[in-house]
């Protein structure tokens, strides 16, 4: 004769571990997405100090009217 409890702690032993694969998958999925965003964040980063820069060659090229008209 079986232990009821045994079975019963069998059973949501099984569900527990089913749940945190569950989690563990979903965590994971996160952390792609996170690192998807973050290189987003690189490229967005890298766009706004080029686009410092061209702002800051075109005002010092002014200030010292070495800016040529465009052709």
């Amino acid at each position: 004769m079986e232990n009821p409890h045994e079975e019963k702690q069998a059973v949501l032993l099984e569900r527990i571990i089913k749940n945190v694969e569950k989690c563990n998958e979903s965590i994971v999925e996160l952390n792609q997405c996170l690192g998807e965003i973050l290189q987003s964040n690189e490229v967005s980063i890298t766009s706004a100090l080029f686009q410092n820069y061209s702002r800051n060659v075109v005002y010092n090229l002014e200030a010292t009217k070495n800016l040529a008209d465009p052709k």
